[in-house]
Formats: structure tokens, C-alpha cells, sequence
């Protein structure tokens, strides 16, 4: 949508507009904020395209979509009609008689950042009112007061923002079980899918009989195997490496064989995106029936594959031929990072037969990825990334927290699949891509600048990934590299998905894509559609998948975020529930952010929780003891005061 409005500016022609912008076009038309222009429409100068704020009083605050130094223009809160934090919408431009700061009026709501609010019921002044959870703003609910009085005090609601009618009651705000569906209905995600869907996937049936496809490569003879986490279902990879010939065999989920595109469980995938994890359950993308059955790949069973062959030069590791086919596989085994994280280590007594086969070809293909990784990492760079797991009783109570690091076996894995995605993405040449950009200059200063704080001291250089690394080792040096590393993270740009190919500067790629996961990835599934449509020379086919493929990419960027940040919910809420009854108990924490409203991050044996923080003279990566002074379990937000400093 983003990319629409702003095209407009500059002139769309009727003809060139995507099918899923058209109601939006003509009613730009119908408002006269488009005129014409010869053959094109062109966006009236009087008007603005921008990105909504709305503060605690009411009033808005738009900012342009187009880069600009101008301050945000005031929108009062009698102009916002209907407006709400976070929409895209088109505004006119009003004259400001007495001068000072612009204002406009909202006259198109072009997207919604937010379908739904979910809200818990109090009692302010006599009745009962909708309290926000995102910012505890009340207001009315279109109910009567009879209705609403029959709920308990504390409901969980979730209201459409169009209509403000109550969609559904989602339990009460003090039950922890109402976490996951307050995460879910925030971003408007479903659990559940439709009778059509699971039907789809149930008539696929659960097993696979190879001989009805003989058009297929037979590798059912190869011990593949499975490497993932300890609770995963959804098995979307397998890996053999045949030694002798130097040839890595990268065997994904042919899930396009069996998803439709517009049948019903496209349609509902389409809107998902991705599937999103919790830490006791996953929402699939795809209905249960596929994702942890016929799609996945489980052991012992014959699975369709689409499945990568690379044959690699001995010597420098570079691909020789990359030849990519549909098959059939029969998994061998199911492992876990931490079965070949064992293994790896050299303790192979307790392996039994079926491992030794598999142990004979993962070694070499270990040391094999191994030179991959300094190889790549010649012109990129890499992060430790400690990622926060939380467990959770039955009853959703917060448990503990354990941090997962990447190990080799994580490595292994890694380094075959974006040979893979590397492959899919040159087999292609166009399409969907997945790219990140390097980062700007400003935002590297901001970097700079920030890690001087800390004693790390370093020039800005037209060679990021070198420069970077030089950072890494400083840090290394310090004992700070995690934090730095986040700290660098955050100064880049987010890879995204797109039509055109830009390269992936993290990676140090000229050219890369999603293959790899077509199970729970919107993306991976698009790619393998594309490919097939390619291999078979179906040009009708192209051109549909590719009619619309902007409009796609931008949605599956914006879906990719949603879908984090349900997850980043619901440990918040998980961890405010936990502070709510250690109020007064102090802590250790880590200052991850100054600006604004300092916050520290957990540091203790339990990690990860966000504290904002009550205090201003705390600078970054200080090291802190806490005392929790509130926790609201409605916004998820925790507040502490700091005791003392660490720091020497």
C-alpha cells in the first residue's frame, strides 16, 4: 500500500493499477484527491499521503510518506474521522491563518495498521467503558449498559474499528490462558481455519505412494535426514551429502502440490503469511493436515519433495551445477540440534546403526559447511544471537527462560539452505526476492556514535562488512559482543521481500531468495510456483503469479513483521503477569536503549523481559540491579527504578 500511495505523486495510469488497489483508486478518483492528467492520474498537490500518530489527547500527528525534513502535520482530533495510530491515509492540506505548524484534515483511510482493538471493561464514572490494552485510553462501546454489565468486570473484547461492535469475548483480563488470544486478536490473526480449508488438506489423505508419481526422481535409496529444534512438527527440510561425488541434496516440503492457488487453504495462507510460534503451541500457516502431516517431512515415511542437487568444487566450495527437481524421499531420521550438536562433539558411542550411515556423510558435509562459513563470511559478517525460549505451565504461567544459542548443528543447517536459496534465487532471475540493503550513512554515525559511549572507538569506512567486523573484535575484546551486535543490528535496515532483485547486504549476496520453507513461509511457497511455472515454460501461468507480484512481496513484508511481533507480545504479557507479583523485588538488568525512555532488559535468571525504566542517568549497556516499581499486565508494560550500578 505504502508503494501505491506514493506512486501516485507522480502519476498511475487506470490500467496499470493491481487489482487488490483498484477500490481504492476509484474512490480516490470519486473524492477528486486524484485528477487527471493526460493518460494518468495524478495525486491533487493539495493533498498528503502520510503514516498516522495520535497522542493520549486525542490530537494526530501525520508524518509524509515521502522522505522529508518538515515536521509532522497536525491532524485535531475532530479531523481524524475514524483516523487511528498507526492507518495510512490521505489528508487535505488547510490553511493555517495565524502561520506556525501545519494542519490537515483525514479525508481516506487507506489502511488500517490496526483492524481490531482489544479492550477490558472498567467502570469509569457509573458505566462500564472499554479500556485499551495497548494504552489504557477509554471509550464508549456500542453495547447497552444492560448487556455489558451482565460480563464480569475485566472482559477481554475485541472490537471491530470500523463498526466498534463487539467481534467476540475473549475471556478475562486476570486469566493468564487469555494471553495467546489477546497477542492473536491484536494483528487480527486466526488459530483456526475454515471447514473448506481443513477439508482441502484432509482429502490430500496422510500417506504418499510413490508409484503414482512416475514423472518424479526417485531418492527414496538415500538416507536423508531431518535436523531441527525439539518441539518442532513442521519438518520443511532434509539434507544428504554424497561424499564421494562432493553433492549436497537439499530436499524441501513440496508443499505446492498440494496447496492450490485460490483454493481455499490459499486463501487463508495468503493471509497468514507466516506461521507464528508460541512457546507452548504454533498457528500454523497451513491447516494441521499438511503442515505436520503429508507436507511434512517425517521419518520413515515417503514424502514429495522439490529438491535441490549441488555439486560443489572440492577446493574452493563453490557450486559446479545446481540441478533442481520434483522427487520422492523417505526420511531415514529425525534429529534434533542438540542429537548432532552431541555427535559433533566427537561422542558417537551411543550411535546406533541407522545414525553411523547418516554420521558418515554428516561429518565431511560439517567441515564441508564449516569453509562455507569463512568463505562468506570474507564479505559479510555474522551475529551471536542469544534468542530468549520461555516455557510455560499448562495453566500459561510463566515457568523460566533459557537462551538459545547457535551451535554448530544450527551452522550445519544453515549454511545448506542458503546454498539452496542462493540456488533458487539465480535458477529464477526474477520474481520474489528476499533482499536487505546496506545500511545509510546516518545510520552508521548514529552507530558510531553510540558505540563510543561504551569505548569502542572506530572510523566510518566505505567497507561496512570490514569495518563491522572491526567492531565485533573490540567487542569480543570487551566481553560486550552481544550487545554490540544487537546494537548493530538495529542500525540496519530489515530484509524485505521483493519483485526486483537488490542484493542481501547482510549475507554479502548479490542475489538471494526464500526457498527453503514453504511450509510456514508464504514467500518459499510463491517461489516454488514461480519455479515451476519457469521449468515447465508455462507463460500463463507466469503471468498470473507475477500479475500482481509487488502488491504480494509488500504484503509478505508486512505479514513477516505481524507475525513477530504476535510472538514479542506474548512474552511481554507472560513476563508482566510474572512482575505483577515480584513488585518491590529487585532484579539484574542490562540498559539495551537510551533514547527516550530508557529500558534495561532482564539479566537474571530469568532474561529477556523489557523494564522501562523511571530513571534518565543511566547510559547504554549499563549493567544495573532493578527494583520493580509497577507491572501492568493489560499493556504488558513492566516499570522499574534502578538500585544500583555493576559498573566499575
Amino acid at each position: 500500500m505504502k508503494n501505491f500511495l506514493l506512486s501516485l505523486k507522480e502519476g498511475v495510469a487506470q490500467e496499470n493499477v493491481p487489482a487488490s488497489f483498484l477500490p481504492h483508486f476509484k474512490a480516490l478518483i470519486q473524492l477528486r484527491v486524484l485528477q487527471p492528467k493526460k493518460d494518468l492520474y495524478v495525486l491533487d498537490p493539495s493533498y498528503i499521503v502520510g503514516k498516522l500518530d495520535v497522542a493520549f489527547s486525542g490530537t494526530g500527528y501525520l508524518s509524509s510518506l515521502e522522505p522529508t525534513r518538515a515536521k509532522d502535520i497536525i491532524i485535531e482530533a475532530k479531523d481524524l474521522n475514524g483516523g487511528m495510530r498507526g492507518d495510512l491515509v490521505v489528508a487535505k492540506r488547510v490553511a493555517n491563518k495565524r502561520g506556525g505548524r501545519a494542519k490537515a484534515f483525514v479525508v481516506y483511510i487507506a489502511q488500517r495498521a490496526f483492524a481490531k482493538s482489544i479492550v477490558y471493561t472498567k467502570m469509569s464514572k457509573g458505566k462500564v467503558v472499554g479500556c485499551n490494552v495497548k494504552n489504557e485510553s477509554l471509550f464508549d462501546i456500542t453495547a447497552s449498559q444492560k448487556s455489558l454489565k451482565q460480563l464480569p468486570l475485566g472482559s477481554v473484547l475485541k472490537i471491530d474499528n470500523v463498526s466498534n461492535v463487539i467481534e467476540e469475548v475473549l475471556g478475562v483480563i486476570g486469566d493468564p490462558l487469555v494471553d495467546e488470544k489477546i497477542s492473536l486478536a491484536l494483528f487480527d490473526k486466526k488459530e483456526f481455519f475454515s471447514k473448506e480449508a481443513e477439508a482441502e488438506a484432509k482429502s490430500h489423505g496422510d500417506f504418499v505412494e510413490k508409484s503414482y508419481y512416475p514423472h518424479r526422481v526417485d531418492l527414496t535409496h538415500l538416507s536423508f535426514c531431518t535436523i531441527d529444534p525439539v518441539d518442532a512438527k513442521d519438518f520443511d527440510d532434509a539434507i544428504y551429502f554424497d561424499v564421494q561425488n562432493h553433492t549436497l541434496y537439499v530436499a524441501i516440503a513440496d508443499v505446492s502440490e498440494y496447496v492450490y492457488p485460490m483454493g481455499p487453504i490459499d486463501k487463508e495462507a495468503i493471509e497468514r503469511g507466516f506461521s507464528i510460534y508460541f512457546p507452548h503451541k504454533s498457528i500454523p500457516m497451513l491447516p494441521r493436515a499438511l503442515s505436520e502431516n503429508i507436507c511434512s517431512l517425517k521419518p520413515n515415511v515417503d514424502r514429495l519433495a522439490y529438491t535441490f542437487k549441488i555439486t560443489l568444487d572440492p577446493l574452493t566450495c563453490k557450486p559446479l551445477k545446481e540441478d533442481l527437481f520434483e522427487s520422492v524421499i523417505h526420511s531415514s531420521k529425525r534429529y534434533t540440534y542438540e542429537q548432532i550438536d552431541h555427535f559433533l562433539a566427537g561422542k558417537t558411542d551411543d550411535a546406533d546403526n541407522a545414525d553411523k550411515t547418516i554420521l558418515e556423510y554428516l561429518l565431511p558435509l560439517h567441515t564441508l559447511t564449516q569453509k562455507l562459513r569463512d568463505i562468506r563470511l570474507e564479505n559479510a559478517f555474522s551475529f551471536r544471537s542469544a534468542e530468549v525460549r520461555m516455557r510455560v505451565d499448562e495453566n500459561q504461567n510463566l515457568i523460566s527462560t533459557t537462551i538459545e544459542e547457535e551451535t554448530p548443528s544450527h551452522g550445519l543447517i544453515e549454511d545448506c539452505m542458503l546454498l539452496a536459496n542462493k540456488a533458487a534465487a539465480k535458477k529464477l532471475g526474477f520474481g520474489i526476492f528476499r533482499t536487505h540493503e546496506s545500511p545509510s550513512y546516518e545510520r552508521m554515525e548514529a552507530l558510531l556514535n553510540d558505540l563510543a559511549l561504551i569505548g569502542i572507538n572506530a572510523k566510518l569506512s566505505s567497507d561496512l562488512p570490514k569495518m563491522i567486523q572491526g567492531i565485533q573484535a573490540k567487542a569480543d575484546d570487551l566481553g560486550l559482543r552481544e550487545e554490540v551486535d544487537k546494537l548493530i543490528i538495529k542500525s540496519q535496515k530489515k530484509a524485505i521481500y521483493e519483485p526486483e532483485n537488490k542484493g542481501h547486504f547482510g549475507l554479502g549476496f548479490d542475489i538471494y531468495t526464500h526457498f527453503t520453507s514453504p511450509i510456514r513461509r508464504y514467500s518459499d511457497l510463491t517461489l516454488h510456483r514461480l519455479l515451476k511455472a519457469k521449468m515447465t515454460n508455462d507463460e500463463k501461468k507466469l503471468t498470473f503469479l507475477l500479475k500482481d507480484i509487488g502488491p504480494l512481496c509488500e504484503k509478505i513484508s508486512n505479514l513477516e513483521r505481524e507475525s513477530d511481533k504476535v510472538a514479542w507480545d506474548y512474552m511481554d504479557r507472560k513476563f508482566a503477569r510474572f512482575m505483577a507479583e515480584h513488585v518491590g523485588d529487585n532484579f539484574k538488568a542490562i540498559v539495551v536503549e537510551t533514547e527516550q525512555n530508557p529500558i534495561a532488559k532482564l539479566d537474571d535468571e530469568l532474561k529477556g523481559a523489557r523494564i522501562f525504566l523511571l530513571d534518565n542517568d543511566v547510559h547504554l549497556l549499563q549493567r544495573v540491579e532493578i527494583k520493580i516499581v509497577e507491572s501492568n499486565i493489560a499493556t504488558a508494560r513492566i516499570y522499574a527504578r534502578v538500585t544500583r550500578s555493576f559498573d566499575v
